[in-house]
């Protein structure tokens, strides 16, 4: 199984998924940056019979999202119309919710998948997982800010209603975005914990979630990665393979998501993207998600992590998994091959 890397020693040292640093993203600010000439390029792209989709890609590929924040203003002041409808009205599928997520301002993308995920019969677990286990306090803050300014709801009342049991209780305390920001770690309390997590878990007759919860949901992660090496010195398994074991369902999908993100967000998001990959057809939105949320965070990383994990460059799979104008924009933010 993936995942289960036997150098938990290396992980206390490796950076925190607060840390952003746009070095790791393949998309970044461009140099002599000029937005009314965006917005120009952009006009006369989309105007007239047939759209010039590869000024289309090649502008809003590379420019960073906050020069996409002042193409969008340029290009309305000049036109009197908002560049995402003028987009909507010319493209259509996949690429046309590309475009649009490329020019969405980061915290109210989020704020607008976790929408779609409660929108309509049944929720769309996956969603509401990838995001609140993988983003920073920072983040979920940020996307809770723009579901109040958007919706006039808060987001955790919002989820209480769509979702249940203790999935709810996970999903409420990681959607608080109050996760300790702690860099020092405990190590005594690690092994506390782990024993705590061992004997609510593997020792017993039924597992006792709320303590799996309570910990994971909680603490820093540089303290969580202690854990995890303190746990698989007390139960000789990791804390994944205890957590696949002893739980199932929407619960036992979040915490391992959890424990992931703890150890390496970049090879989860490869995980994430291959599965999108694999099998029949593509699953387009999580793909777009990922690719458009973490290309000035870690793309480069998430490219190198794919590489290691599946033996073939990212660029590679998207190339022989896509095709037409999509597929054209999203190997754009893929940046190149390895």
């Amino acid at each position: 199984m993936l995942f289960l890397q036997d150098d938990l020693e290396s992980l206390v040292d490796s950076p925190s998924f607060a840390a952003k640093d746009a070095e790791k993203g393949t998309i970044k600010h461009k140099a002599n940056f000029n937005a009314e000439e965006d917005a120009e390029a952009l006009k006369e792209a989309i105007k007239g019979l047939g759209t010039n989709e590869k000024i289309i890609i090649d502008i809003l590929t590379q420019r960073s999202n906050a020069q996409r924040q002042l193409i969008c203003k340029a290009y309305q002041e000049a036109t009197g119309r908002t560049l995402q409808d003028d987009l909507k009205g010319d493209t259509s599928g996949d690429f046309e919710d590309l475009l649009v997520a490329l020019i969405t301002p980061p915290a109210a993308y989020d704020c607008h998948e976790v929408m779609r995920a409660m929108k309509g019969a049944g929720t769309k677990e996956g969603i509401l997982i990838e995001i609140f286990a993988s983003r920073s306090n920072q983040q979920i803050k940020a996307l809770a800010d723009a579901y109040l300014k958007e919706t006039e709801k808060q987001l955790t009342v919002e989820l209480k209603s769509e979702v249940s049991g203790d999935f709810r209780k996970a999903l409420l305390i990681l959607a608080e975005g109050n996760r300790d920001k702690g860099t020092t770690v405990d190590v005594e309390k690690a092994r506390e914990d782990a024993k705590t997590l061992y004997s609510a878990g593997e020792k017993k007759w039924g597992t006792d979630e709320s303590k799996f919860i309570d910990i994971l949901c909680h603490q820093s992660i540089p303290q969580l990665r202690q854990v995890l090496i303190e746990y698989k010195n007390i139960s000789g398994k990791t804390l994944q393979q205890s957590i696949e074991g002893e739980m199932s369902g929407k619960l036992e999908e979040l915490l391992v998501a959890v424990v992931k993100c703890v150890k390496n967000v970049p090879a989860y998001f490869a995980e994430r993207l291959h599965k999108s990959m694999k099998g029949g057809g593509t699953d387009e939105s999580t793909l777009s998600r990922i690719m458009v949320s973490r290309s000035e965070i870690d793309l480069l990383e998430i490219r190198a992590e794919f590489k290691k994990l599946y033996d073939r460059p990212l660029y590679s799979e998207l190339d022989s998994e896509l095709s037409g104008d999509y597929g054209t924009c999203i190997k754009a933010i893929c940046g190149g091959d390895d």
